[in-house]
């Protein structure tokens, strides 16, 4: 039996990428008799775990709960830390992963981080981990050094972390083949081992139809018709190309609203943007809060006429994969990372005056053959590349120890 300790998410099944991969991790490799998981939640604080509200969980205690063959443990956050709390929990996780492999006498675990936080803290724990017998696997995740959100000194904090977690990986996890390359070029000083195993997701059709009450509900509130609006779904911050989004939405002719899933609370970007852009003058533009609803939030995706993705920053994008599954007809932001995901699957834009107008206007004078043929090609490519059963597959190979074709 192989022990998996992974560290790094809020909880399982919480609205974030990690979170997904967990749940549909634990979920897809429910029956496996060969590996054991033993997932770190958090206790409290933002995001807490929850697992009232995660069907097949079974509460042990306060702290402890099972998932299937997921043994999970919740970790007591220090929320007056702020930002800081983050490094904190991901090292109290792993401080708890050693105490429990030492107590249950494990032999040869593994601990996958996901993200690189504790760099510059990680040696020690890394050294106990290998005096028991264990390796550590990382998961990079993207360039979070390079997110707009931080300032100067917390992004130099997230580089030389970084440069801490992939100095003392056994196995670095890259979702990206981008990102693969990235650290391989960056840190050849370390010679580092690197895979590359995709994120998910599924192709699966949204359960609700056009008279379920919820669906109803949200889109007569909104305002909102079925394949008459753009979509965009993601975390709001400057990274992910709003400003050019929405400018471009704005100078084109396009009579299809863009609708706007993203949390925008008490947010600073919110504001500066709104004063750039005046986009409350176009009533086209639609901000929508945020869908938790999984099931509401696909069809939301599969009845949009068309998907635009700006992200700019990071690995394979969660949200870009489940616009692939669902989404006809998807314009995505002219990067390294998203054009490796969409390939031929997808239209895609730059940062060019008009750019973007030409292609939306061009988009709603597009054949139906046309746009059948792309959504075609973009349900294929998850399904070929991006299943997770595909996916899982071949997390196992790698906790089993096994080559990774």
């Amino acid at each position: 039996m192989q022990d998996v300790f992974i560290i790094g998410a809020k909880g399982i099944g919480n609205y974030g990428g990690y979170e997904t991969f967990l749940r549909k991790l634990i979920e897809t490799d429910k029956n496996d008799k060969e590996i054991k998981y033993h997932i770190a939640c958090k206790f409290n604080g933002q995001g807490a775990m929850d697992e009232s509200k995660l069907p097949g969980a079974q509460t042990i205690d306060d702290h402890h709960f099972i998932y299937y063959n997921a043994d999970c443990f919740k970790i007591n956050i220090l929320e007056k830390l702020g930002p800081a709390q983050a490094i904190y929990y991901d090292i109290a996780a792993f401080k708890e992963c050693i105490r429990q492999i030492k107590e249950q006498n494990i032999k040869s675990p593994i601990v996958y981080v996901l993200a690189c936080r504790i760099g510059p803290f990680v040696g020690k724990y890394v050294k106990q981990l290998h005096q028991l017998g264990g390796k550590v696997y990382v998961n990079p995740d993207g360039h979070e050094w390079m997110r707009a959100k931080w300032s100067k000194p917390v992004q130099k904090y997230w580089k030389v972390s970084e440069a801490g977690m992939v100095k003392n990986s056994d196995l670095l996890v890259c979702d990206s083949l981008n990102i693969e390359k990235y650290i391989k070029t960056t840190y050849a000083k370390y010679n580092p081992d690197t895979t590359f195993i995709a994120y998910g997701a599924d192709v699966t059709k949204a359960r609700l139809n056009s008279n379920s009450a919820k669906v109803r509900e949200w889109f007569t509130k909104h305002n909102v018709k079925e394949n008459n609006y753009f979509l965009v779904v993601g975390r709001f911050v400057p990274e992910n190309n709003y400003a050019t989004m929405i400018k471009e939405f704005m100078r084109s002719k396009v009579q299809k609203d863009l609708v706007l899933i993203t949390n925008v609370e008490h947010n600073k970007f919110y504001d500066e943007l709104k004063k750039e852009t005046h986009f409350d003058t176009d009533p086209r533009i639609k901000f929508v809060g945020t869908v938790y609803d999984a099931e509401l939030l696909k069809y939301i995706r599969e009845n949009a006429f068309g998907y635009l993705h700006g992200h700019s920053v990071g690995g394979t994008n969660p949200s870009l994969l489940e616009a692939l599954g669902t989404t006809k007809l998807n314009l995505l932001y002219d990067v390294g990372f998203n054009r490796e995901v969409g390939q031929n699957s997808a239209l895609y834009w730059n940062k060019d005056y008009l750019n973007l107008a030409h292609l939306l206007e061009k988009t709603v004078s597009m054949a139906e053959k046309k746009i059948n043929k792309l959504d075609d090609l973009s349900t294929k490519r998850i399904i070929n590349a991006y299943s997770w059963e595909l996916i899982v597959n071949r997390y196992r190979k790698i906790f089993l120890q096994e080559k990774v074709q």
